[in-house]
């Protein structure tokens, strides 16, 4: 499946939405992914997280890591094409935190597994958990890079669709300027304002 086609599953599929957005990250934006639309297809699911396990086959990698909650289906997904153990990171009282049980070894080779990168916020405390936990960061893969590679997590760093699509502080936004409706589709609750830069 190439890019230009994984952007049709996504016109077809009504995941990319035009609008007023809150994102995840706090910033504004026209435009926004609901990857779960994409996902919620068994087919399209299959193929996606193939590209990103299939990029990954040779990495060494031991175990598969996704931040809560859009990370979680993309990173069983690839988890079980590449035949590994999966887990995921959530919020506890606002910070990312490995619970449930799930732990990291020193030294386990790590792979992260993220739906959307806008600012990378999210993925980089995941990296920052498997830094504590002397574990092995392998690299980082994701269905939607919003930055178009200016984000950069890893090393080895892939998406399947790489786009830039502008996005704005709160308070530079235009589209609040204009008096546009402000919708926040994401997963997180609390949109805490954070400085982004």
């Amino acid at each position: 499946m190439s890019n230009p086609s994984i952007l049709e599953v996504f016109k077809s599929t009504g995941a990319l939405l035009e609008g007023h957005f809150r994102l995840t990250s706090g910033r504004h934006s026209n435009t926004y992914f609901q990857c779960a639309k994409v996902l919620q297809h068994p087919e399209h699911l299959s193929l996606v997280c193939g590209q990103i396990a299939g990029h990954f086959t040779e990495s060494g990698v031991e175990t598969v890591i996704s931040p809560a909650i859009g990370g979680i289906v993309v990173g069983t997904e690839v988890g079980r094409q590449l035949g590994l153990k999966t887990i995921f990171a959530e919020r506890k009282e606002g910070s990312m935190t490995i619970r449930r049980g799930f732990e990291l070894a020193k030294g386990e080779r790590v792979l992260v597994i993220e739906d959307v990168i806008t600012t990378g916020g999210s993925v980089a405390e995941v990296i920052a958990l498997i830094e504590a936990a002397g574990a092995s960061l392998v690299g980082v893969g994701s269905v939607v890079d919003r930055s178009n590679g200016k984000v950069r997590l890893a090393e080895n760093q892939y998406s399947v669709l790489a786009m830039e699509v502008i996005s704005y502080r709160p308070e530079e936004c235009p589209l609040c300027k204009a008096g546009i409706p402000l919708e926040a589709p994401g997963s997180r609750a609390n949109y805490q304002k954070r400085d982004e830069s």
